[in-house]
């Protein structure tokens, strides 16, 4: 991925780096310092990824800084990310592995622009934000995380913007599976009772792993073990339910072609 050496988000990283050296700690050292992985922060520092508020405070605090890079990450205000979902996207970031479940709308990381405006509205600011995170799928360093989704079929036939926007948006799905992104589709009643929220679980750098969890108000970072084990075995107890590879894209392609023409 080409980088804008002149971005907020790139002048950001290099005052990151200019900080970290001038301490006199390398990236692998400043990682065991923060508790942030050293790809994370390689990626923050070349301006291939956002850094996070929480990110930021931690580094000020480690490379004596004065809350000088905190304060630095004004330029994304604008941008409308409520404070409570900053821990997941460092994790998400920094993942090698992830795999989600989603009942009402597709992942975040595979929203097309005019899906994410069907449900966002008119902010600029917020929809650039969502669209920032998909950078992770097309980075070159560190490797992009396999991402294994699964959805309910209902998803596919739930009006998000315009009949064009839907048709846009599943044609998009097809064109983005590989051996690295994979959504199955849960066909209708499949889904035991009770599992009614997405969810998705990152799997880091050395195989520990960490869940965020939909709920009616916000979502939930967790990397309590017995959380992230339920969020596991719910995730597989739906996997096997759903239709293969092949068959959830040929199901997505009628769709398209059905009901959104």
């Amino acid at each position: 991925m080409v980088v804008n050496l002149y971005t907020p988000q790139a002048i950001w990283g290099r005052e990151l780096r200019h900080y970290r050296k001038k301490a006199g700690f390398t990236q692998g050292q400043l990682s065991e310092k923060i508790h942030f992985s050293e790809s994370l922060i390689s990626g923050v520092e070349t301006g291939q990824l956002p850094a996070s508020p929480e990110f930021a405070e931690t580094c000020d605090e480690a490379l004596d800084t004065g809350g000088a890079l905190h304060r630095l990450l004004d330029w994304r205000r604008g941008q409308q990310i409520p404070s409570w979902f900053g821990k997941w996207r460092d994790k998400e970031q920094s993942a090698v592995t992830l795999r989600t479940y989603q009942p009402l709308v597709l992942p975040g990381l595979l929203q097309t622009e005019g899906y994410i405006r069907g449900l966002l509205g008119d902010s600029d600011e917020a929809i650039a934000a969502r669209l920032e995170r998909q950078a992770i799928l097309t980075r070159e360093e560190p490797r992009p995380p396999l991402l294994r989704c699964v959805i309910d079929e209902s998803v596919l036939h739930r009006l998000v913007g315009s009949h064009e926007i839907m048709r846009d948006q599943l044609e998009h799905l097809v064109s983005i599976a590989s051996s690295q992104v994979s959504v199955q589709v849960v066909p209708p009643g499949r889904v035991r009772s009770g599992l009614m929220a997405g969810f998705v679980i990152a799997t880091l750098e050395g195989g520990s792993e960490i869940a965020y969890l939909d709920t009616a108000i916000r979502g939930m970072t967790t990397s309590d073990q017995e959380d992230v084990a339920a969020a596991v075995t719910q995730f597989e107890a739906v996997r096997i339910e759903a239709l293969p590879l092949s068959m959830s894209i040929d199901l997505i392609k009628r769709t398209a072609e059905e009901r959104w023409t």
